[in-house]
């Protein structure tokens, strides 16, 4: 990864199973992920493949979703799945709060 960075944030994640992950460099000094974004980083292993960790981003903190020791280099088709999936219950979480948000307003009426 570059100098200065502290990740990369997951923009798109590909339906299929070997699509890409899609992402941009985020900042060392960049405030904590947005609610239900994931931010990936990687560093070299001691003996071989990449130490990969991904940290979800939720309302009030940033906490661990998992990690690859030791993954191999082809490490994204490895995470895919998890970051997919994550990505998906994120969403679905989100469009069920604001459902519930416009069920009470609409309740208050």
């Amino acid at each position: 990864m570059p100098d200065g960075v502290r990740g990369a944030l997951v923009q798109r994640v590909s339906a299929r199973p070997c699509g890409p992950l899609d992402v941009t460099w985020l900042g060392a000094g960049t405030p904590g992920l947005p609610l239900g974004r994931i931010c990936l980083h990687w560093e070299p292993a001691p003996l071989a493949g990449w130490n990969v960790t991904a940290r979800l981003g939720l309302v009030a903190a940033e906490v661990h979703l998992a990690s690859w020791p030791a993954a191999p280099d082809d490490w994204p088709r490895l995470v895919h799945p998890t970051v997919h999936e994550v990505t998906g219950l994120c969403a679905a979480l989100a469009f069920a709060t604001d459902a519930l948000d416009l069920s009470n307003r609409l309740a208050e009426v």
